[in-house]
C-alpha cells in the first residue's frame, strides 16, 4: 500500500457546467501529469467520439477538449492509501475539495467515472454539494467487458 495526494489541479473554468469525476489518478497517470494517461484507457478516445472530434494529443488538446464543451474534470478523492491502480485496495479516503470547484463553476451536473468513483462521491461529498452523481461506465482498460461503441453510446446518453 502507497500513500497517494492528487497531484493534478482540475480542469475547469466559470463555464464548465458537468463535472466529470474519476477516483485517483492512476500511477500512469501520475507519472505522466495528466488525467487518464494510460495508453489504454479509453477515455479520451470516448470523449472525442461523443463530440465527433479527433483523439487529443497533448495536455492542451485535452483541456481544450474539456472546456470547449464545457466540462470540468476532476477525481473524488485527495488523498488515500492504494495499492497501485486498484480502486479496491483504496483505504483511508479523503475527498478532494469539489464543492469549491462548484461554487467556482456553472456545474449542475456531476458524473463519475467508474462504480468506486461513485461509490466514494456518495459517500463522502453528495450531501455537501446536493448534485446526485450519475456512474458512467470506467473507461479503464481492466474494464475491457465494455466495448468502445457501448462506452461511447453511455458517455453521449450523459453529456449531449
Amino acid at each position: 500500500m502507497e500513500i497517494v495526494r492528487h497531484p493534478l489541479n482540475p480542469i475547469f473554468d466559470s463555464e464548465s457546467h458537468t463535472l466529470l469525476l474519476g477516483t485517483m489518478p492512476s500511477p500512469k497517470s501520475r507519472e505522466a501529469g495528466y488525467y487518464y494517461a494510460h495508453p489504454q484507457n479509453r477515455f479520451w478516445p470516448v470523449l472525442a467520439a461523443v463530440y465527433g472530434e479527433a483523439a487529443p494529443r497533448d495536455d492542451a488538446a485535452r483541456r481544450a477538449l474539456i472546456l470547449g464543451h464545457h466540462l470540468a474534470l476532476w477525481d473524488v478523492l485527495a488523498r488515500c492509501e492504494i495499492r497501485g491502480a486498484s480502486d479496491a485496495s483504496i483505504r483511508g479516503a479523503v475527498a478532494n475539495d469539489i464543492v469549491s470547484l462548484i461554487e467556482q463553476s456553472a456545474v449542475s451536473r456531476v458524473f463519475c467515472t467508474g462504480q468506486s468513483a461513485g461509490r466514494y462521491y456518495r459517500r463522502l461529498v453528495e450531501n455537501k454539494t446536493g448534485i446526485a452523481c450519475g456512474v458512467l461506465p470506467s473507461t479503464s482498460p481492466a474494464n475491457c467487458r465494455v466495448p468502445f461503441d457501448e462506452l461511447v453510446k453511455c458517455y453521449s446518453a450523459a453529456l449531449l
